[in-house]
């Protein structure tokens, strides 16, 4: 949805813009910005609910406090993590994920809009060939983005390893960090897992998208802002007679 009103947007209020995948580079980010900024808290939760450790005290993992169960569910884990720093605490580690979303996003959008432009127009309806460029997009900008990734889940569990959770700081700290200790590699470290997530997953949404689009029949994007633009032209036209 935001991705659509920011590409209107930006068309409407800098008419100079191109219309190309760039465009769609810019509009991605900002709108891959603005829904991390409303689903991140759940993103934390989650991250949380998974990392943590049930299991005794006895446990062979390192660096785990108590190597111990910390969160009940999702409410107790909204819960205790507002408790504990309140929404800033809900929103720890959000920076490394609008660093990497803003890329990432708009990467996605740019390669599967480019990737279209060399598509014959005979096959630009044909749902495997959207799959394809869509599978691309997400490998691409998935692997562009991925070390912001780590960063980004390596603090918000930082205060359940007792090892590090006062060295992780901000985001750059952190890369660095993780290059020097543990080797450039660790940033890279489960790409290829998320390979398996990503790029179905990003295939999948892009292709429903089109295909939902044109059965329900939406106007294009172009033709959209066009028919703003001379609804805009026509009523200044009138109020100039008037």
């Amino acid at each position: 949805m935001t991705y659509e009103e920011y590409r209107r947007w930006i068309i409407r209020w800098f008419p100079d813009v191109g219309r190309g995948p760039v465009l769609d580079l810019v509009a991605g980010s900002f709108a891959g910005g603005t829904a991390v900024l409303f689903t991140y808290p759940l993103d934390l939760v989650r991250t949380k609910l998974a990392y943590q450790v049930v299991g005794s005290s006895n446990s062979s993992v390192k660096g785990v406090l108590g190597a111990e169960q910390v969160y009940r569910g999702i409410l107790d884990c909204f819960s205790k993590t507002f408790k504990e720093a309140g929404i800033r605490g809900l929103y720890r580690g959000v920076a490394p994920s609008l660093y990497g979303i803003f890329p990432y996003a708009g990467l996605k959008f740019y390669f599967y809009e480019e990737m279209k432009l060399h598509v014959p127009e005979e096959n630009k309806k044909d749902i495997a060939v959207k799959l394809v460029c869509g599978s691309v997009a997400g490998l691409l900008g998935q692997t562009f983005t991925y070390p912001l990734d780590v960063v980004r889940r390596q603090m918000q569990v930082q205060r359940l390893m007792a090892s590090n959770s006062a060295e992780l700081k901000g985001t750059m700290e952190t890369l660095v960090m993780i290059a020097k200790r543990q080797g450039w590699k660790q940033l890279f470290s489960g790409l290829s897992i998320n390979y398996m997530k990503v790029v179905p997953s990003v295939a999948i949404g892009f292709t429903v998208y089109d295909v939902m689009k044109s059965n329900l029949r939406v106007p294009s994007r172009d033709e959209a802002v066009i028919g703003v633009e001379l609804n805009e032209q026509s009523s200044h036209t009138s109020s100039l007679h008037s």
